[in-house]
């Protein structure tokens, strides 16, 4: 053990370290992007509270269509994109761009799933006193979700991870790097498994916590 941590240790630690920044970056800008998009998406709806069919159904059709395209083929279809806004498509940093592609469809359908599971009688009461579309989302729909949508940041982060794993078939870094390079390619046992160990620990410590800040958050509960 003492001989594979000296030999392994510092690169598994490495690569541990470039997954979560491309995970945990992709994910805050998957949300900065997703949220007002699962918003508009809900908001426009038929019966909600500002219908409004051809932004709805646009709308909709952009984050089905960004939801239907594997990963893989998207990361390279975005290469030469990717390429001109960061300057490079390998990498962490040529990573970054796919991932937030990829997950803000994901995040943009959660958070209007978490936004339809609000009681339609707190939004009834809030038109019934005269608050305008933009109050009831910030004062209403936003914080009644707050908990719900919290239960969807470790989902998100966890998809990422998995995301991030296919990196490593174009050089992207991380531990999916590591398992190709050396679980697959040098038939090194010993890595891949560290590597699925590292991977398995991080997707526990990521459900575990946003379990209970989703839990902390919900006034339910308290």
């Amino acid at each position: 053990m003492s001989d594979f941590l000296a030999e392994y240790g510092a690169m598994l630690l490495q690569e541990t370290a470039a997954t979560l920044e491309m995970s945990l970056i992709s994910t805050l800008f998957a949300y900065i992007i997703g949220i007002p998009v699962g918003v508009l998406v809900t908001i426009t709806g038929e019966h909600s509270i500002l219908p409004c069919r051809p932004v709805n159904v646009i709308l909709g059709w952009i984050v089905n269509m960004g939801r239907s395209i594997p990963f893989i083929i998207l990361l390279v279809a975005l290469m030469p994109f990717t390429r001109e806004v960061v300057g490079t498509a390998i990498g962490v940093k040529g990573m970054i761009v796919p991932l937030i592609v990829a997950a803000t469809p994901f995040v943009a359908r959660m958070i209007e799933t978490s936004l339809m599971e609000v009681d339609d009688g707190l939004i009834e009461v809030a038109h019934a006193t005269g608050s305008t579309t933009w109050q009831i989302i910030r004062k209403v729909l936003i914080p009644e979700s707050i908990p719900s949508i919290l239960m969807g940041v470790p989902i998100t982060l966890i998809t990422i991870v998995g995301y991030s794993a296919m990196a490593g078939v174009v050089g992207g870094g991380g531990l999916g790097d590591v398992a190709l390079r050396y679980g697959y390619y040098r038939y090194q046992g010993g890595v891949m498994i560290a590597t699925i160990i590292i991977l398995i620990i991080l997707v526990q410590i990521m459900q575990s916590l946003g379990s209970l800040i989703a839990k902390k958050s919900d006034k339910r509960t308290r």
